[in-house]
């Protein structure tokens, strides 16, 4: 079974080269529309983005996140933020300090739940955005490492306390003729599971990364003995990796529920 939909979500790839047409603001304001017809908890659109064309800052970029040389040559990168900071902002407007103290209620800062909250916004919308593009024939490579370096991006794009750069997208026209090579996924006996999680045996493990493992190279510059091993020393336990997991540990001190207004007891 297929249809055009589905054919364009099979035949995407990960776009690293770009064309050098510039992408024009209507196809850029269409993008945008469909990413913001995403669906949204609560219709709360905890989420901002920020649209960057400037040549320095997209070359900054391409530096503190994990010097990715191909990040200072999209036409248009987009720096997803999951973004609670516009309704607290929106709160203090209204007075819900005020109401809170009236009621005896506790008016908490935003927390971990709701981070993670937002982030499942953020990156719905983000996924939307790859798809509307890849329709307009404009492909895209979801960029990670903005989670590193929080002060630095902080800094670069002004960011509030409750606003945290969890994602980003790098966004240019195929050149002619490219050549697209989708990667295989694992299988999906691995991945999807009736009713409950399955935990897989060692059997159904070495089944499921098989075709990786078969890349291995001994002489490889790890040291490592298989496959996991230089994976693990390349992505998981890498020195990015550890910049990831310190940036974080930063932004998030910001979403640690504290009371906003102290006078009230906490319940």
């Amino acid at each position: 079974m297929t249809n055009p939909t589905l054919e364009l979500m099979n035949n995407r790839v990960s776009l690293r080269v770009y064309d050098d047409r510039p992408i024009p603001q209507e196809v850029l304001d269409t993008i945008l529309h469909a990413m913001m017809r995403a669906p949204t908890a609560g219709n709360q659109m905890l989420y901002s983005v920020i649209v960057v064309r400037d040549e320095n800052t997209k070359k900054i970029l391409s530096q503190t996140c994990d010097h990715q040389a191909f990040i200072a040559t999209a036409p248009v990168i987009l720096v997803f933020l999951a973004d609670h900071q516009r309704w607290f902002d929106y709160y203090r407007l209204e007075g819900v300090g005020e109401y809170c103290d009236r009621k005896g209620l506790s008016f908490e800062a935003p927390q971990e739940s709701d981070l993670l909250l937002a982030i499942e916004d953020t990156m719905i919308a983000a996924q939307n955005a790859v798809i509307a593009a890849e329709s307009l024939g404009i492909g895209s490579c979801y960029i990670g490492d903005i989670i590193e370096n929080y002060e630095v991006h902080r800094e670069l794009f002004d960011l509030p306390d409750w606003a945290f750069p969890i994602g980003m997208l790098c966004l240019g026209y195929y050149r002619e003729n490219h050549l697209r090579k989708p990667r295989k996924r694992f299988d999906r006996q691995y991945i999807v599971f009736d009713e409950k999680y399955k935990h897989l045996t060692d059997e159904e493990y070495r089944a499921m990364y098989a075709e990786q493992a078969a890349t291995f190279q001994p002489d490889n510059p790890y040291g490592a003995d298989n496959f996991a091993q230089a994976f693990y020393a390349r992505k998981t336990g890498a020195v990015f990796s550890k910049e990831m997991a310190r940036s974080t540990r930063v932004a998030m001190k910001q979403w640690d529920g504290r009371l906003l207004n102290p006078k009230i007891p906490q319940k």
